[in-house]
């Protein structure tokens, strides 16, 4: 049985292309859809759009990308990759402009380890 929340988002999603998805099925880039504080489906945006994307990050970051510093520059380009961001075509180069920063330093920031997150330490500290 559907929630009535899903229901009225329907024609929403349909029109920004987004999907709505059951409560078990979300994923860590989906937008959670609560009622009453309980999460009971997931909005899935569509990849088509990359200012959707960079608008969801700068607001959970509390920023627009270029006021960001550059840990949280590299935080935002994992965010984006997790959202599938960066299979869009020139998506490097509009995230770079967004950024402030050149392709290569975007490029830089993918290829990152995991742990990127982490700040970096030299020895002896």
């Amino acid at each position: 049985m559907a929630h009535p929340l899903l229901d009225a988002l329907g024609p929403v999603a349909d029109a920004i292309g987004a999907t709505i998805l059951g409560p078990e099925a979300g994923g860590p880039a989906d937008v959670p859809l609560e009622w009453e504080g309980q999460i009971v489906g997931f909005l899935r945006l569509s990849p088509a759009d990359l200012a959707t994307h960079i608008a969801a990050v700068e607001r959970e970051l509390g920023g627009s990308l270029g006021s960001l510093g550059r840990v949280d520059k590299q935080r935002a380009v994992k965010m984006l990759n997790d959202r599938g961001a960066f299979g869009l075509r020139k998506s490097v180069e509009q995230v770079a402009e967004a950024l402030g920063v050149s392709r290569f330093t975007v490029y830089n920031y993918l290829n990152r380890p995991e742990r990127a997150d982490l700040p970096v330490t030299t020895p002896g500290e």
